[in-house]
């Protein structure tokens, strides 16, 4: 897999390249829309192609490890032929889960003890049996197993946490090197930067990520409470270190203004549940500012939900109708809200791409980062 950096914006570190898989090019930077078992919830893939333009999706490994299970995945030919998706992968480790699950499971230099949530059943993930889970799921993308650290964190734990996480990934690549893809095309694996919100752990992790000499590298670790400028001033010193020809992805990362500022920093590659999440919750983004749809000074509001929207939907339906959707919890409403919220996130980083390769990136993104805070 190769990654071609375009260009570099003059006045920040926002950049505009190429990541090539065999399923696709994907151009950064890139939000990447979270398909969790295997489906972004609320939306076909064929409105995933045709109204949101998505390049890439994520699917989870903890939950389809669990549910349909890897025989099924397997038999089906892998992840893109069970869902019938022909473009990019990517797929998380577990590791998130081991930060979110704390109350079922254990962790130790082995790897991590856990109960399933749906049935009680206990497993284990080690750095090796999750490489072997990916290799059956099938993604283009993978990611090594780490431990993802709370917020707040004691620094000793946090060291601690780091360095059996890059223990993990000299296990995890070791494991990966020595087997092979089982569908056709190629795999690549992603190392993970750690250290929480303390710079000589983010710094020394990240120099040890680099140095594995991998595809691309992430950063975990951050939108786990922290403030947000925690979580710039971390990403920022990590950025001045990781290789400049290699995709840098953020996880779990966010607001649109999170994006655009850590786009500014350097970040090529984003994921976040919050646009569908929010979504079935009323909250719809548009490139005007944020909208409470249930709010009742929409409920007689005839314009279309976002008329520069690139999904056709939110320029036919109107917010009058939305609201009416999802005050009486049809199911079509979160359909459209998905639909609207994951298509603002594409235009987003693709009109910031676009800004970049044009050079008036920054003054652009501080325009736009004041605006789509803005609740309408």
């Amino acid at each position: 897999m190769q990654f071609d950096l375009l260009k570099t914006d003059e006045k920040s570190g926002a950049r505009a390249g190429v990541f090539h898989t065999d399923h696709g090019a994907i151009e950064t930077p890139i939000f990447m829309p979270v398909g969790t078992a295997a489906t972004v919830k609320g939306v076909h893939q064929k409105e995933l192609v045709d109204d949101i333009q998505s390049q890439i999706i994520l699917a989870n490994t903890y939950h389809l490890y669990l549910r349909p299970g890897l025989d099924i995945i397997e038999a089906a030919g892998g992840v893109h032929a069970f869902q019938q998706w022909k473009k990019p992968i990517l797929t998380d480790s577990g590791g998130y889960q081991v930060y979110s699950l704390a109350d079922i499971r254990k962790i130790k230099e082995e790897g991590v003890r856990f109960q399933s949530h749906i049935d009680g059943s206990r497993h284990l993930f080690t750095p090796e049996n999750v490489m072997d889970i990916q290799r059956r799921i099938g993604a283009d993308i993978i990611m090594a197993f780490d431990e993802c650290t709370p917020y707040p964190c004691e620094y000793n734990y946090a060291k601690k946490s780091m360095h059996m996480t890059h223990r993990w990934l000299k296990r995890c690549c070791e494991r990966f090197d020595n087997t092979e893809p089982l569908y056709g095309y190629n795999q690549t694996l992603f190392p993970i930067v750690q250290g929480s919100t303390y710079t000589d752990l983010r710094k020394q992790s990240a120099e040890k990520i680099a140095s594995f000499e991998r595809d691309g590298n992430a950063i975990g670790g951050l939108s786990v409470g922290e403030p947000h400028d925690e979580m710039y001033a971390m990403t920022d010193v990590v950025t001045q270190i990781l290789p400049k020809d290699k995709p840098r992805y953020l996880m779990g990362v966010g607001r649109p203004e999170n994006i655009l500022e850590c786009i500014a920093l350097g970040i090529d590659m984003f994921d976040c549940v919050m646009p569908t999440r929010n979504a079935r919750n009323g909250c719809i983004f548009t490139s005007e500012g944020w909208i409470n749809i249930k709010n009742k000074k929409w409920e007689n509001d005839f314009t279309p939900i976002d008329a520069n929207s690139p999904a056709p939907t939110s320029q036919i339906h109107t917010k009058a109708y939305l609201r009416h959707l999802i005050i009486s919890k049809e199911i079509l409403g979160a359909q459209i809200a998905s639909i609207q919220n994951l298509a603002f996130y594409l235009w987003l980083v693709k009109e910031a791409r676009q800004r970049i390769i044009a050079g008036d990136f920054a003054s652009w993104k501080n325009r736009m980062v004041k605006k789509v805070s803005e609740k309408i």
